[in-house]
């Protein structure tokens, strides 16, 4: 549990809940780790180049809150600093709802999966728009090869982030991932194959 992270999510409201249901003590520990968990470390840095997708929640006006999913092929968030990331925003239903609720709330809070090792990665912020001007900028943040529109960056500076334990995680695998193991099992069944059709053969 990162130090950070329960400084901002652990209100009130959730230590009080936190005493009722016997976990305060062992939570309210790690409230003065010496671990702050707001700077990335090599863990943080490697799991996040190799992320192909996250869930973005933002909050509106009215105070709902909005979760969208935004991905990308591996490498297109950005490590910018040792706590701050980067994205490149795709055109996509012209919604905009994250954009339109990050212009009068810049909190944001990300969710990072890895289901093929059961792991995650949450992480609060203050999110920054990056518009179509700063082409410098934005060209650093268009994957190379991805065929879809840029039509805006973020970024993010990471106030905290925590490691979640990996319980009740379905594994689940990649196109890419599984990709080796049907080449595997397509050539063993074409030789297979071959082997019967020469068997009929010589028959």
């Amino acid at each position: 549990m990162a130090h950070n992270y329960a400084k901002l999510m652990f209100t009130d409201a959730v230590k009080h809940l936190q005493e009722e249901n016997g976990s305060r003590k062992s939570y309210a520990r790690t409230e003065t780790d010496e671990h702050h968990n707001n700077v990335f470390g090599v863990k943080e840095i490697q799991f996040l180049i190799n992320a192909d997708s996250f869930y973005m929640a933002s909050v509106n006006e009215n105070g709902w809150p909005y979760v969208q999913h935004r991905g990308g092929p591996k490498g297109f968030v950005k490590i910018v600093d040792e706590n701050v990331i980067a994205f490149a925003d795709y055109a996509g239903n012209k919604q905009y709802i994250s954009a339109g609720n990050f212009r009068t709330n810049n909190q944001v809070s990300l969710f990072f999966m890895d289901y093929r090792n059961k792991r995650r990665l949450k992480m609060v912020g203050r999110i920054q728009t990056v518009d179509e001007s700063d082409i410098n900028l934005l060209n650093k943040l268009e994957p190379v090869g991805y065929r879809a529109r840029v039509e805006r960056g973020y970024l993010v500076s990471v106030l905290g982030f925590d490691w979640n334990c990996p319980q009740h995680i379905t594994p689940r695998y990649t196109r890419e991932e599984i990709q080796p193991l049907i080449d595997t099992l397509a050539y063993y069944q074409d030789d297979t194959e071959n082997a019967e059709n020469i068997l009929n053969q010589a028959g």
